[in-house]
């Protein structure tokens, strides 16, 4: 897949009719400062999403057209935000409304786990949430860039336990490392 064309559309924070007009999505999930924004970004060519330094800064579903035809849908990081316990809640809510307690067709989701520091509770929560509800979803070891080559096999096989008969891909924005194959699968969607 190429992406030629990416825009920010809106961001949400309640129910919407946009994210029902029968345009596909793929969503990105992960805990806070996995790198999903910067992902994003490097997928489509452009700096679309905002990237921050802090963790927990995403507080809406961001929804980004894709040539004119696909929406990645930038969802509130899980685990770590800042805020009072009510807007922890609201974004959790947030969260599991799109993913799990609504009817909309999500073509893919695409899990981000953090390769350096490894899975998380977190981590492993959500991803037996999304086997449970049957959705389809890739895993992708995000900052692969950052092991240090002597630990690399381990922390990767610990990601591969997890992701189980689910497509993992391991990526680096910072090298692009696993950008095409992402893309591709990406572009399988229909």
């Amino acid at each position: 897949m190429k992406i030629k064309h990416a825009e920010f559309i809106k961001g949400i924070v309640a129910e919407d009719d946009l994210l029902r007009n029968n345009i596909p999505q793929v969503a990105f999930i992960g805990r806070s400062n996995v790198g999903k924004s910067s992902l994003i970004n490097t997928l489509a060519g452009q700096p679309i999403a905002r990237s921050s330094a802090k963790p927990g800064k995403t507080r809406e579903i961001n929804l980004y057209l894709i040539n004119k035809n696909l929406y990645f849908v930038d969802l509130p990081g899980y685990g770590f935000a800042q805020g009072s316990l009510q807007e922890r809640n609201n974004l959790k809510s947030l969260i599991y409304s799109y993913l799990f307690f609504s009817d909309i067709s999500h073509k893919k989701i695409i899990i981000i786990v953090d390769a350096e520091v490894g899975v998380t509770e977190s981590d492993l929560y959500f991803i037996r949430r999304l086997e449970e509800a049957g959705k389809e979803f890739i895993v992708v070891a995000n900052k692969v860039d950052k092991i240090k080559k002597s630990e690399l096999k381990t922390k990767l096989d610990k990601v591969r336990a997890i992701s189980g008969n689910h497509k993992l891909v391991l990526c680096s924005t910072k090298t692009r490392m696993g950008i095409d194959e992402l893309l591709v699968e990406i572009g399988q969607i229909k």
